[in-house]
């Protein structure tokens, strides 16, 4: 006899009560099974997630990430803008004379250049003049161009991971509360895990509750592992924590938050230091500590990377924020008194704003 009869003579006599309780046994059957399939989502990460934050991350490859198609020109326009028309200011003379100097000074240390960088820029271009061989203010132009292009070409750029470590690589990334450094940690787990490699995100930021959900929702998109602590804990327990599941899993890539700090704060930036140790002392290694900056700060960032590249050894800059009403000169400065690279610009909100920084890409925006 069928299914269906045997339960039609079930519930032939008193059939109101009998349906009522057929239909509640169903629903509970069903509510069971969708509260464990939840349980299951939230533990493991499958393969279709990983398909799916590689989808998310645009497919990138590692010539994509470098060869941006990101117009850095268009982003920099505000910044090009000042600065392009403040040199172009001080070129209107017909030769070049001592104000010709005066001018180029002033409008240097406006873009955020700095005094010593704008020294530094300027010295070769006066022993070109003295030797004669710069006339013409449209020259002295172009030959700056050349000058701070040939400054800011002497830096690797390259994120450095190891891959015959035999264990994960950890990626500090350190800095100020609201540079973006939660949101540059999303964007590099995307675009890593698009690489192949495996990434775990350690929230090492437990002072601001935010944080550990923004790098939740990271690393939900991007199929990566999160480590969290409780709120107010010891970041460098999370991070210790989250090397060790990383080492256990066989994970490629750790890349820990750390709790924003405010530079000139001595007690805050020895615990910055320690986490720093801590990090070195499991069984991954630092290979990476980046510096996020907002390039809006101007002279204040060169005092930012002084102070955190004391406390954890900056190896890079991530500069951001580059699109908005920064001035761009930051970046000389940063590179040519603390010769710290700058690695990685943002120039926008998306997974492919976050883009590696080419030197004469940058110069030649600034000029046009």
């Amino acid at each position: 006899m069928s299914a269906i009869n045997i339960l039609a003579q079930f519930v032939a006599g008193d059939t109101a009560p009998k349906i009522m309780l057929v239909l509640a046994l169903l629903v509970s059957i069903f509510g069971i099974g969708v509260v464990v399939s939840s349980r299951r989502n939230r533990v493991t990460t499958s393969p279709q997630t990983r398909e799916l934050a590689s989808q998310t991350a645009s497919n990138l490859t590692s010539e994509s990430i470098v060869e941006r198609d990101v117009s850095v020109r268009a982003r920099l326009s505000k910044a090009s803008s000042a600065f392009a028309g403040a040199i172009a200011t001080a070129l209107t003379s017909s030769s070049i004379t001592q104000q010709t100097w005066d001018d180029l000074e002033e409008a240097l240390l406006r873009a955020d250049v700095g005094v010593a960088s704008t020294a530094r820029v300027l010295a070769p271009l006066r022993e070109l003049v003295k030797a004669k061989k710069i006339t013409q203010p449209s020259d002295l132009m172009s030959a700056l161009q050349n000058e701070m292009t040939a400054q800011l070409s002497q830096n690797s750029r390259e994120l450095n991971f190891d891959s015959s470590l035999g264990a994960p690589n950890i990626w500090l990334v350190v800095g100020v509360n609201g540079a973006g450094k939660t949101t540059t940690i999303g964007k590099l787990s995307a675009q890593q895990s698009a690489l192949g490699r495996s990434v775990l995100l350690a929230a090492g930021d437990t002072f601001r509750a935010a944080a550990g959900e923004q790098l939740e929702t990271w690393a939900s998109r991007s199929g990566a592992e999160i480590v969290r602590g409780a709120e107010g804990g010891d970041p460098s327990s999370v991070i210790f924590d989250g090397v060790a599941r990383a080492t256990s899993r066989k994970i490629d890539l750790v890349l820990a938050d750390t709790a924003g700090r405010l530079q000139n704060n001595t007690n805050l930036m020895e615990e910055l230091a320690k986490v720093r140790r801590v990090a070195d002392k499991g069984s991954g290694k630092v290979t990476e500590v980046l510096l996020v900056i907002d390039a809006t700060t101007g002279q204040n960032g060169l005092t930012q990377a002084k102070q955190f590249s004391l406390a954890t050894q900056v190896t890079g800059v991530v500069l951001t924020k580059l699109d908005g009403s920064a001035k761009g000169g930051i970046v000389f400065a940063i590179e040519t008194e603390l010769q710290i690279p700058i690695k990685l610009v943002g120039l926008g909100e998306t997974i492919d704003d976050l883009v590696a920084f080419d030197a004469q890409e940058f110069v030649s925006a600034l000029f046009e």
